[in-house]
């Protein structure tokens, strides 16, 4: 079994007790401990890039004075900067924050920054834009006595990095509520600063510089994010990190000088944002009036007057602009002209502004204040283009109207219109429908972002209205083709055919609200039924009279996809493709991997022939065993000739030659003659947040590296017989962050228990030991106590393999728990020396079984219970403050030595309060509110009577039994709570019911 690792295949062998190859150790990932996320990063912690930062503060470059030797302080004299400061920190807050959607250059996030009181009097905080965040916003500010309130965004630039919260501040009991004054035009190169700002939610850090630029162009913060423009910045060295994004950048008088940004990861470099349109905008908000924001969709950088010269600027304007301001040294130069906008076939990259409604233009300022007093009106430009002047007329825009504030959810992804911001970036039209969370329907092929949708079932979709209405013509599981391309090649068209998903999901349209903060949604209401399917024949490809009476068995082969609209069970993807094969095609049965359908929930379909889509459901998931029964309707594919595969009673054996028929990577047959190289039971290494994985079977490898590319088909004889299956085994994840995954073969026999029961029409109903067994060579069992006359029935017993199986690990609650024991070895079952591992499936029918173990060098024999198994997988889900609930699954209780409840946490949403406040992955959860919760059902009685926006105390045990409290805050407008049980008379197999809640 091998697993696809670079050119460099891993091979999981047999555990050696004598030292050499063993499998992969058991690794716990410190999220347990520590609650962090998936990709190791804790869940305040803000992402950079490799050159800019957006802010933050460094833990060992708090300075709070400049340094004195002490004898030169004068006692119970405190310097100015210490009342300053004194006076300052009482009005600057920190905020915890997530926006908690995806929406046009941000994702769903959760981080921690810095704001200061601008308004004491109506409760604004002015903090960056990044904080206040374009799209749904949840969040609350901590004061500098620790008062929390709960605020939320009033208005963000949008174009530059400032937006102002809203707080009551009435709500902070216990010190006076004061504000910090902007004055813009006390900034001046040299003047001695401090930044005042949270160290990452710890404590609060000052950090010293001074200003030493004033006309800083913009930082890039990197692609398809948010980035400032047309704008200058302020420059100091200060060397802030994670953590002071807001903050306030304040002289020795206490004023506020300029707003934190960012800044350079690789020196020590800040960036502040100048105050000047910051303040404009502050009194708008006061008056409780719009904000007026004009723009010609035209990007400026500012040039010296040796780069301005190179563009063609008159030698004689240079005179008169330094005659009439000796201290300028530059001019606004055109950078960026988007397509359509009112600027495009007027104004030229490289075009050199002079003046705007007759006065000269040589700073952003008096530019936006130009753009900004002007909204709906034209104004004249005049240009320097190569050495000629140009006069023009300019309508100047309204800046709000390109500025996305609404997004639509369908099929599980969010989409917006085309905000400036990307059309800014990468030059193109401010128009369209983008992508902004691609999953769901819309995980399109391709990059894994910046998708601008053309079509949808062939009808154009030019903007975000157009798109709904095109989506509400169109029936749920519909395919359709969606014709995209991306926002940063727009040269390249592509298409995808995708299936319609409005059963999972909702489809509504969430607009902005700036006067609760909240989005307000839209729901769409109930989509058009699915269309019936006519039934079809086609035909499948003939493979060459060569390969003999396995040619035929292509008509086997189906392809199977699966896509799942949550993450249950540990499993880490939400869409899975492979081959599955047909083994009964009357009862339309395919038998596929688990690796490709894990789960119960969710949409499947099988492609028959390469021509023909069905749709396909699941009625059985092994346990242990790595595979899944599906079942299609027979009727939809009419003639075609489908193959129900020969099942041969011979068992595959070392050395024998057999027949692969696969699908490789690409999804295109495969068929090849090979030999069976080795037989034996080999273990997944188990991955740290448990997931299913294959176990307790014999596994086959072949002797040849195709093998390694085809994930799933069938073995078979010269005969055309089929032996075994070929399928992919989901393996442990590895250091690079990347899954293992394994290939080898299952003996077709190892189908017959279940298939036979499905075939007589009756249940299923299996039992186990609920034990999973390794193999034990017979050196290692001799060290271990066993003696010559067991040693002499094994190689009796099994001529080809002289073995006997440990116990690796018991399930917890289990009825064998309390007899067997880990590392126990063993002998017999029933009378019956046990050397294969199909030896063991007496246990499904039986409900208790005699075992000769050997313990410690101690014979015994014991009467082990059996405990019924279900094929069904998980049941049942609830979804409450983001996080994802179920009952423990089979791979939990298999690593788990304990359970200290029914309430295990299998997934989060990013930007949820589960992400916020640390309901972990893996995690159980055992007390509400001090109330003690044992099943969902207790946890929804306990939480559904707490009012929203408050918090609850959540006491929750680790995967290594490590208890600990948290408080979360009920956002049910967001993150309702909805439970969600598996029901055949329900359309998609699920019932979803969304429970009603106290409110605030």
């Amino acid at each position: 079994m091998i697993p696809q690792q670079g050119n460099q295949p891993l091979l999981p062998k047999e555990r050696n007790f004598e030292g050499g190859d063993s499998p992969a150790p058991n690794q716990h990932p410190a999220k347990r401990r520590k609650r962090e996320d998936y990709n190791g990063n804790s869940s305040f912690e803000e992402q950079t890039t490799e050159n800019e930062h957006r802010d933050g503060i460094k833990e060992e470059d708090n300075m709070l004075l400049d340094e004195q030797p002490a004898s030169d302080i004068a006692p119970l004299k405190p310097t100015k900067w210490q009342s300053t400061i004194e006076k300052v920190v009482k009005a600057i807050v920190s905020i915890r924050f997530s926006q908690v959607a995806a929406f046009d250059t941000e994702g769903p996030e959760t981080s921690e920054a810095s704001g200061f009181i601008v308004d004491a009097k109506n409760g604004i905080i002015l903090t960056n834009r990044h904080v206040a965040c374009a799209g749904p916003f949840v969040g609350e500010a901590v004061c500098h006595d620790h008062e929390e309130v709960d605020v939320y965004p009033i208005y963000r630039d949008p174009v530059h990095d400032f937006g102002f919260l809203k707080f009551d501040p009435s709500k902070i009991k216990y010190m006076p509520v004061t504000q910090v004054e902007l004055r813009p035009e006390l900034a001046k190169v040299g003047l001695d600063i401090r930044v005042v700002g949270n160290d990452a939610g710890e404590k609060l850090s000052i950090l010293a510089g001074s200003i030493s630029r004033l006309d800083r162009n913009t930082p890039d913060y990197g692609d398809l994010t948010y980035n400032d423009f047309n704008t200058f910045y302020l420059q100091a060295a200060s060397s802030t990190s994670g953590g002071s994004s807001g903050s306030p950048v304040i002289d020795i008088d206490g004023n506020a000088v300029a707003l934190q940004a960012g800044g350079h990861t690789k020196a020590a470099t800040d960036f502040f944002l100048p105050l000047d349109r910051i303040k404009r905008a502050l009194q708008y908000v006061q008056r409780g009036e719009p904000v007026p924001r004009g723009d010609i969709q035209t990007q400026f950088v500012y040039r010296p007057f040796d780069e301005v010269r190179r563009l063609g600027l008159k030698a004689e304007t240079e005179e008169k602009l330094r005659k009439e301001n000796k201290d300028e040294i530059g001019m606004l130069v055109v950078e960026t002209v988007l397509p359509e906008g009112p600027a495009h076939g007027k104004m030229e990259e490289g075009d050199i502004l002079l003046t705007m409604n007759g006065q000269y233009i040589t700073r952003f300022v008096p530019l936006e204040a130009m753009l900004d007093s002007n909204v709906g009106k034209d104004i004249d430009v005049v240009l320097e283009r190569g050495g000629k002047t140009l006069e023009l007329t300019v309508q100047v825009g309204d800046l709000h109207a390109i500025t996305p504030d609404r997004y639509v959810e369908v099929g599980g992804s969010k989409l917006n219109e085309v905000s400036y911001q990307l059309a800014r970036a990468y030059c193109v039209p401010c128009r369209g429908v983008y992508v902004s969370e691609p999953s769901g329907m819309f995980r399109l092929d391709g990059p894994d972002n910046g998708w601008i949708v053309k079509s949808v079932d062939d009808k154009d979709t030019p903007n975000l209205d157009t798109f709904i209405e095109v989506m509400k013509t169109i029936p749920d599981r519909a395919r359709v083709p969606i014709v995209y391309y991306s926002i940063a090649d727009t040269h390249t068209i592509l298409v995808s055919v995708v299936q319609v998903d409005r059963h999972w999901s909702g489809f509504r349209l969430a607009v902005r609200n700036d006067k609760t903060g909240l989005w307000d949604y839209t729901d769409f209401g109930k989509p058009i039924p699915p269309r019936p399917i006519e039934p079809s024949t086609k035909r499948f490809i003939e493979l060459d009279d060569s390969l003999g009476a396995s040619k035929e068995l292509i008509r086997c082969l189906v392809k199977v996809s699966y896509y799942m609209p949550c993450r249950l069970d540990g499993f880490p993807r939400n869409r899975k493709l492979g081959a599955g094969v047909i083994i009964d095609k009357e009862r339309g049965f395919v038998v596929v991997a688990r690796s490709i359908v894990p789960t119960a929930m969710g949409d499947l379909t099988i492609t028959v022939a390469d021509s023909l889509v069905i749709p396909g459901k699941v009625i059985y998931l092994h346990p242990t065993h790595n595979y899944a029964i599906v079942k299609y309707d027979p009727k939809l594919i009419g003639d075609t000739n489908v193959l129900s595969a020969p099942l041969s009673d011979k068992t595959l054996e070392q050395g024998h030659r057999v027949t692969l028929v696969a699908h490789n990577h690409n999804q295109r047959p495969v068929c090849l003659n090979t030999v069976v190289t080795d037989i034996t039971c080999v273990t997944i290494p188990h991955n740290g947040t448990p997931r299913f994985r294959g176990i307790n079977q014999d596994g086959i490898t072949l002797d040849t590296p195709l093998a390694l590319q085809c994930s799933s088909g069938l073995l078979a004889s010269e005969d055309g017989k089929v032996q075994g299956l070929w399928l992919s085994y989901l393996g442990e994840r590895n250091m690079n962050g990347h899954d293992n995954e394994y290939h080898l073969g299952l003996h077709i026999s190892t189908l017959l228990p279940v298939l036979e029961r499905l075939q007589r029409d009756e249940p299923v109903n299996l039992r186990s030991l609920d034990i999973e067994l390794m193999p034990v060579q017979m050196a290692q069992a001799s060290a271990m106590g066993m003696s010559d006359e067991w040693i002499r029935k094994v190689q009796d017993a099994n001529h080809a393999k002289h073995q006997v199986f440990m116990i690796r690990r018991t399930e917890a609650c289990s009825e064998s728990r309390d007899v067997l024991k880990e590392l126990d070895l063993i002998l017999a079952v029933n009378g019956k020396v046990i050397t294969r591992m199909y030896e063991l499936d007496v246990q499904y029918e039986a409900e208790e079984l005699e075992m000769t173990i050997l313990r410690q060098k101690k014979e015994m024999t014991v009467k082990v219970k059996t405990t019924p198994i279900s094929g069904a997988g998980t049941n049942r889900v609830v979804f409450w403050g983001g996080a994802v609930l179920q009952e423990p699954h089979k791979a939990v209780l298999q690593q788990s030595k304990s359970l200290p409840s029914k309430i295990y946490i299998s997934a989060r949403s990013k930007g949820s309060p589960a992400y916020m406040y640390g309901l972990v992955p893996t995690n159980w959860v055992t007390h509400i509110n001090a109330v003690k919760v044992v099943t969902l059902d207790d946890l929804i009685q306990a939480v559904k009577d707490i009012p929203d926006n408050t918090y609850v105390r959540v006491r929750c045990v680790s995967f290594d039994n490590v208890p600990m409290m948290l408080s979360v805050k009920m956002v049910n407008h967001y993150f309702p709570l909805i439970d969600m049980v598996m029901d055949p008379n329900e359309e998609c197999g699920w019932k979803k019911q969304t429970i009603n809640t106290a409110s605030s």
